[in-house]
């Protein structure tokens, strides 16, 4: 599943919310944004077909009720599938090497990562 920059801008405020968020609430949390409040419905339809999004419940707003959202994966779980969606696919071995590189990897990081890696030997 790819995203758009628009469907990214909204699924970042639904990440960082952690609670369910109405169409209001993510107008009123979207302080930079590339779309037009008018068309905040198109994209969350869309994310919903793409199964980025489910619906979490419903919200009294006046006399209406409107629909409430979740993420349906987490930041670093959409990420990881984004880059194995491609054609061109890395190698996993030499993707976490370029990963390991990196100058903003802490120490707990890795401390975390050895963790993972020896969960995933007992499996």
């Amino acid at each position: 599943m790819e995203l758009t920059r628009s469907e990214m801008e909204i699924m970042d405020v639904l990440w960082g919310a952690g609670v369910p968020l109405s169409r209001a609430d993510l107008l009123a949390r979207s302080e930079e944004k590339s779309w037009k409040d008018s068309s905040v419905h198109i994209l969350l339809n869309g994310l919903l077909q793409k199964g980025a999004i489910r619906e979490a419940g419903f919200v009294k707003r006046s006399k209406t009720y409107g629909r409430t959202f979740l993420p349906t994966l987490t930041r670093e779980e959409y990420f990881a599938t984004t880059i194995f969606c491609h054609r061109y696919k890395p190698q996993i071995v030499g993707l976490f090497a370029a990963l390991l590189q990196r100058e903003d990897i802490t120490g707990e990081d890795l401390v975390q990562i050895e963790k993972l890696v020896a969960q995933r030997k007992e499996k």
